[in-house]
């Protein structure tokens, strides 16, 4: 109830009853926790998680097997807290009749580099890399590596303007620079390939990186920290998971990821 007053210099006061302050908190508690609800958090560490990038193409029919693998890892109960799965796609097998529409230059460049890092002359799908080293065996039903090592703290928070926040600080000081990767990720997608070694197949894709982005990481005190904006996708390719993860000299030190709201 409101009721108003005249005090003794015959000014007007107004007092608030018992159930305009209740309903005034009540607002309060729901501003706050829609405050809360506009930001997701990822985080991981200070135990390292593992990233696993795939190289592929819809060009290949070696490809569909190791995306059918990659695939199962969605339905780990150690996914995005013990490795973090990744699918790229590269355009040299578009020449083939097929031109792969997840496909880009930059990740037919950054399976190059890894190459060249390890003294290789070639690349090859279906390739794997784990924590920045090539991995054969896939095929094999080999387990997913994972490492015990202690690596750090990563904090990502996404926000519904899509600003991207991520804090990292390290086990160790790390004398050298750090760099963030954010990748847009989609899942449940589909192809109906018309031309190309997978011909007449539908293929259906998971964990596909759809947008990367890269930015250098400032240092204060042993506390590394990057933001970047996003821009999420809709329609058929929409956007519905991330991934983030460190890298020291291209290599991947700590990283984490989830499902978007």
């Amino acid at each position: 109830m409101l009721s108003i007053v005249l005090d003794s210099e015959g000014i007007i006061r107004r007092r608030f009853g018992s159930h305009e302050i209740m309903k005034g908190f009540l607002i309060l508690i729901v501003a706050t926790l829609v405050a809360a609800r506009a930001e997701t958090i990822f985080h991981a560490g200070p135990g390292k998680v593992s990233l696993i990038e795939l190289y592929t193409s819809e060009g290949c029919s070696s490809c569909p097997p190791a995306e059918g693998w990659l695939s199962k890892l969605k339905n780990e109960p150690r996914l995005w807290k013990v490795f973090v799965p990744l699918a790229f796609h590269v355009d040299y097998w578009d020449h083939l009749g097929w031109r792969d529409r997840f496909a880009k230059p930059e990740f037919t460049s950054r399976q190059q580099r890894y190459a060249a890092a390890w003294g290789g002359d070639s690349v090859y799908t279906p390739g794997f890399v784990v924590n920045g080293k090539e991995w054969r065996n896939w095929f094999g039903g080999e387990a997913v590596p994972t490492i015990s090592t202690r690596v750090g703290v990563l904090r990502v928070s996404l926000g519904n303007d899509g600003k991207l926040t991520a804090t990292f600080i390290p086990e160790t000081a790390k004398p050298r620079a750090l760099a963030l990767n954010v990748a847009l990720l989609g899942n449940e997608l589909e192809s109906d390939v018309k031309r190309g070694e997978n011909s007449g197949r539908k293929l259906r894709h998971d964990v596909v990186v759809l947008d990367l982005i890269k930015i250098d990481m400032a240092n204060e005190s042993n506390r590394w920290t990057g933001s970047v904006a996003l821009s999420m996708r809709s329609g058929n390719d929409k956007s519905s998971a991330l991934a983030a993860w460190i890298t020291e000299n291209a290599t991947p030190i700590q990283a984490t990821g989830g499902w978007l709201r």
